[in-house]
């Protein structure tokens, strides 16, 4: 049963635009141990059920990506598009953690499975890619260097241990709308060492590369601002900042009890989830 992981991204930096409108980016790309389930079965036609405490937000969504990648991938299969499918839904919908995507991927992967689909890997990510820019990385479920729109990866360096606490005070941000309200030039995409020895040392990387995003997020959804400033000032955070599109932020500690501590003295109305990157 493949996970679907929450991505994060550790960085990000706008560097460019496309002529067809696209922005072109610079991001560090990482998974946690955060996780929607996919579970497939033999069924007489295409079903999905959702269950699951995020499952209300997909609620009126009949097409969501789940099934828009089982008819994708049964039709370039040339099979029939039968399977009952059910989604356990624990990612916060809309929140810059690259949920839908992540669970179309474990879809492609289910399904291949359960199809017997005999397809190269090169197709099987070209296939991900017109599903949006985010799958290909979210089939791949592990560190990359994301470069133009998303969709080239390339291996990150290994990750320092360390614990990650995911933050969102109950707002969704649509992508589309965060990048319509950025303002400003492009930043320069910063060449990687050769890795990172240690927390602190990762962290001082993160915080010279920062999220381009940030500033239009809060703009959007001025609690953002509030999430950050407590993470920030929350004892053993090595680093704290917004990732993908918001509105989740995050905070880096060295261990997954000084995360927990951290977690507990936030609002009882916000979203937060206490775990690892991995």
């Amino acid at each position: 049963m493949p996970l679907a992981r929450a991505k994060v991204n550790l960085w990000l930096n706008v560097v460019g635009r496309r002529a067809d409108g696209y922005h072109l980016l610079d991001s560090l790309v990482a998974f946690t141990d955060l996780a929607d389930e996919i579970e497939v079965a033999p069924g007489p036609a295409l079903s999905l059920a959702v269950a699951g405490p995020a499952a209300a937000a997909l609620e009126g969504d009949p097409d969501n990506l789940v099934l828009k990648a089982a008819r994708l991938l049964a039709g370039r299969a040339g099979v029939a598009p039968r399977a009952a499918l059910r989604l356990t839904k624990r990612i916060p919908v809309a929140a810059g953690l690259g949920g839908g995507s992540a669970d179309a991927a474990a879809t492609l992967l289910a399904l291949v499975d359960l199809w017997r689909v005999a397809m190269p890997q090169e197709e099987l990510f070209d296939l991900a890619a017109t599903l949006g820019a985010d799958v290909p990385m979210c089939l791949a479920g592990r560190p990359a260097l994301a470069s133009g729109i998303g969709e080239r990866l390339a291996p990150a360096p290994a990750l320092p241990a360390c614990a990650i606490l995911l933050v969102n005070p109950g707002v969704a941000l649509a992508t589309p709308a965060v990048f319509g309200a950025r303002e400003g030039g492009f930043s320069r995409a910063i060449p990687l060492g050769q890795g990172w020895q240690s927390l602190g040392e990762f962290a001082d990387d993160l915080a010279r590369r920062g999220n381009d995003l940030t500033d239009a997020a809060i703009s959007l959804q001025p609690e953002v601002a509030d999430v950050l400033d407590r993470l920030r000032r929350s004892d053993g955070v090595a680093h704290a900042a917004m990732s993908g599109s918001g509105a989740t932020c995050f905070g880096l500690y060295g261990s997954t009890e000084e995360a927990q501590r951290a977690a507990s003295r936030l609002p009882a109305s916000w979203w937060r989830h206490a775990g690892r990157l991995v």
